[in-house]
């Protein structure tokens, strides 16, 4: 029985507290290029984890170069991930097409590197589905953050593909999640905070932290009439597998 917590998904890099009680393992996504040596350093720690890759704002910075520097960098046994990689269709719609040819090259690279795929997937449920299942050939797949419907959720889980689930959950209002939490099969869950954002109740507004991470194992529980301990167990197993730490 696993008695720590994993957070799949923490912005270490951006918080002004470091926070981990509770919390077993940490893992750090990347975002820009520039930073992608910072975060590979901060997972010097025994507990702490990194991944590469380029966010969906970032595509037009994508190069050669940066691919080449992602390959050397993988190396490193501590980077465990190609992430965050996907699409976002909320903020700027005017380079969606780059987007899915960075993602489909990062996704390549994951492969050739044979390394999960952590997706960020923002209001763009569909093409983020049909580019993996095209494209993606043997890397395992987590939807970070996931925002889907049921029915999307059902559909990525056919695929094998995983869902980690974030504070939103604790928001009183947000059913679809909690749907989600409930009917997810266990073997498929992740949990994660992405700090400092999506801060969980009862902190929402303020910084989040890994944590916070507890209160979204609580939350399911309480979905899922289980136990937290229960929950700790399956996330923590899940996790180490999927990640192979």
């Amino acid at each position: 029985m696993k008695d720590y917590l994993i957070d799949t998904h923490a912005h270490l890099n951006m918080l002004t507290e470091f926070d981990t009680s509770g919390v077993g393992k940490v893992i750090i996504p990347s975002v820009e290029a520039d930073i992608m040596d910072k975060i590979v350093d901060l997972s010097s720690n025994p507990n702490v984890y990194s991944m590469i890759g380029l966010y969906p704002s970032e595509a037009k910075n994508y190069s050669q170069e940066i691919e080449a520097k992602m390959i050397e960098l993988a190396k490193n046994p501590k980077v465990v991930a190609m992430g965050e990689i996907g699409l976002d269709y909320h903020w700027d719609k005017t380079f969606i097409e780059l987007q899915k040819e960075v993602f489909i090259k990062q996704i390549k690279l994951a492969n050739k590197l044979n390394l999960p795929i952590v997706v960020h997937d923002r209001e763009a449920h569909k093409d983020s589905f049909d580019i993996l299942k095209e494209h993606n050939k043997n890397s395992k797949v987590l939807f970070h953050c996931f925002s889907g419907s049921v029915e999307f959720m059902r559909e990525c889980v056919k695929e094998g593909w995983s869902i980690a689930i974030g504070g939103v959950v604790t928001f009183k209002n947000a059913i679809n999640i909690k749907n989600v939490a409930k009917e997810v099969p266990l073997d498929k869950l992740m949990l994660e905070t992405d700090a400092p954002y999506l801060t969980p109740v009862p902190f929402r507004g303020k910084e989040n932290k890994p944590a916070y991470v507890r209160y979204v194992a609580e939350e399911i529980a309480k979905i899922r009439e289980m136990t937290v301990e229960e929950i700790i167990d399956i996330t923590t197993c899940n996790a180490e597998v999927f990640f192979g730490i």
